[in-house]
């Protein structure tokens, strides 16, 4: 199948590992021009080597504070000065901390909303316009499976992640006559680090192994394993794509069976 990729120009956010690098490598290799982004210019630099030692001089790779609306702006316009536009968007961002509720102050919700939800109404508001110059686009945000059923100790998530899947149905039907087409994909337990520091969190709250609480965790999945990165991004590449043409509002479930839900 051609996925329609070649010379498109994607922007990927939270990239230098994980489940936004995996996105930003898949997308390079069907001959995407890539921009990514993280919090660190070390990390996000080391990603971008590994693309072009992959695929050639295709990537561009900065810095960016999500918590910062101008490091945002500034990044997508530096985008759109090297390649030309921008049609394609995967908004990730880092996961919340894990915690109760009593846990968190204001300071804490205030950031962790303004690096889930804020950041991806910030990316949003600045590729828009430039997918709408080009005739079209495809946004894919990622979320979590806290949308569908509440994770117990990540109130953050719970909260939070339901907000980015709300924006992602509205923008989806506002800006469906420009050809933008916005969809949401949810990833089940995918081997990464972040979900290494969940079980250890898990763990210490349980008093039992880091390697206990995988194996339970594992027993609750019917494909009876972790994900990895590339099996998820793999999705996400999809629904960037053309071969998904038809595809908006959408959330794909990519989470070897774990939500029980119908819908």
């Amino acid at each position: 199948m051609d996925l329609g990729l070649k010379g498109k120009v994607a922007i990927v956010s939270a990239a230098s590992k994980g489940l936004g690098f995996a996105v930003a490598k898949i997308l390079a290799d069907e001959g995407a021009f890539v921009s990514i982004c993280s919090s660190k210019i070390q990390s996000i630099e080391a990603a971008a080597q590994k693309i072009r030692a992959a695929s050639g001089d295709v990537v561009l790779a900065r810095e960016v504070d999500l918590h910062s609306r101008e490091a945002i702006t500034d990044w997508i316009n530096a985008t759109i000065r090297r390649f030309g536009g921008v049609d394609l968007l995967f908004a990730n961002s880092p996961g919340p901390p894990a915690g109760g509720f009593l846990k968190f102050d204001d300071a804490v919700w205030t950031s962790s909303f303004e690096v889930m939800v804020l950041s991806f109404i910030r990316m949003c508001r600045a590729v828009i316009p430039a997918m709408q110059k080009r005739g079209g686009g495809s946004i894919v945000f990622s979320t979590s499976t806290s949308v569908k059923e509440p994770i117990p100790n990540l109130t953050l998530s719970n909260v939070l992640r339901g907000s980015v899947s709300a924006l992602a149905k509205t923008l989806a039907r506002e800006f469906v006559a420009d050809h933008i087409r916005v969809n949401q994909t949810i990833p089940g337990r995918i081997d990464t680090d972040r979900l290494q520091e969940l079980d250890a969190a898990n763990a210490k709250k349980q008093n039992i192994t880091p390697e206990e609480q995988r194996h339970r965790m594992i027993a609750t999945i019917p494909m009876e394993r972790y994900g990895t990165p590339e099996e998820y991004a793999r999705g996400i590449v999809f629904l960037l794509s053309n071969a998904a043409s038809y595809i908006t509002g959408a959330v794909l479930q990519i989470d070897g069976g774990v939500i029980r839900s119908v819908v």
